[in-house]
């Protein structure tokens, strides 16, 4: 029998056409059926506008709806299969991988960094590698397909701006690559009962450091919103300002109220808050969690779920933070 993929597209450069003010997406879901022919013996491809927006407009509540569609039509289909602008892309990768989890089923993203309209074009490619991976009976969970590589949504990270290897799989190995047409096994995926979610917490806020940043902005920040992720400078620190800054403002809150999270603004290799004094300080007098090896897309998705459950236990946030949903976290074992 014919597997079923539901094809569920948002727009994004890959159906986008310069109408002379810049790109901006023009395809329809269906009109991407006729660049699929070549699966119609093997598959059956169902097409269903979600949206058609620039990726750059893209935020929870697609996310949401996103997640909702796969779950309403979960049984009814094979694979999941989201064309989505680049830019995003991982951000909507690791919120998947945190709103549904432990799918056995594969739920795909794929894009491009040229319009699939245009005669050289990486698109094609990268949309035929997707459906292939969405028709390996390996593949499950939430994975990114661009330029033959296959990465876990929750290590997936944009670092070029205009060349076809745009997304690299970050302090994880990619899980699997597409060589000659064909899907090469290198990880294999944990599964278990699949789970849906549909809640996320907007109010996470994203501070990078930059030196001698004023202290000022901190209680408006914390006025508004539930989650601080400071993206700090090195391994994880603090500068001495700012954290006695933090501990005066943090004293009008409990601790399930407000969530401090140390990232670092560095790549590659994650954080280390315990290596210099000014991060050591910081985690000693003030309740942060700490990404560690984490993708900064995927902290951002995976605060915004926990916080989601609306949960006043302080320890059972922690817990969520630091437990591995689909190969998210390595570093803290």
């Amino acid at each position: 029998m014919k597997k079923r993929i539901l094809l569920l597209t948002t727009g994004g450069t890959i159906a986008s056409q310069d109408g002379g003010n810049g790109l901006a997406p023009v395809l329809s879901s269906d009109d991407f059926l006729d660049y699929m022919k070549e699966f119609e013996d093997v598959c059956e491809l169902v097409p269903y506008e979600v949206c058609s927006i620039d990726s750059t407009n893209m935020e929870a509540s697609w996310w949401l709806k996103l997640a909702g569609l796969i779950q309403k039509n979960y049984t009814l289909y094979d694979a999941f299969l989201i064309c989505h602008g680049t830019d995003t892309m991982a951000y909507t990768a690791a919120a998947l991988s945190y709103l549904i989890q432990n799918s056995v089923k594969p739920i795909v993203l794929t894009g491009a960094q040229k319009s699939i309209l245009q005669e050289i074009t990486d698109a094609r490619k990268n949309l035929h590698d997707s459906i292939r991976c969405a028709l390996d009976d390996r593949s499950r969970d939430v994975m990114l397909v661009f330029d033959g590589k296959i990465i876990a949504g929750t290590r997936a990270k944009k670092t070029a701006t205009f060349s076809y290897n745009a997304f690299s799989s970050i302090n994880f190995p990619a899980l699997w690559q597409i060589h000659d047409n064909t899907v090469v096994h290198i990880q294999k995926d944990i599964c278990g009962p699949v789970r849906f979610f549909n809640r996320m917490d907007r109010k996470v806020f994203l501070l990078k450091l930059t030196p001698g940043m004023s202290t000022e902005i901190i209680p408006h920040i914390l006025s508004v919103y539930d989650c601080i992720i400071i993206e700090g400078f090195g391994v994880g620190g603090l500068p001495d300002r700012l954290r006695q800054a933090l501990l005066e403002e943090m004293q009008h809150y409990k601790a399930h109220e407000k969530i401090l999270i140390m990232a670092t603004q560095v790549t590659y290799e994650g954080s280390s808050m315990d290596t210099y004094v000014v991060g050591r300080a910081a985690r000693e007098q003030l309740p942060f969690l700490e990404t560690y090896d984490m993708t900064l897309e995927a902290v951002l998705a995976k605060i915004m779920w926990i916080l989601g459950l609306h949960m006043e236990d302080r320890k059972e946030i922690e817990r969520l933070f630091y437990k591995k949903i689909n190969y998210d976290l390595f570093r803290n074992e």
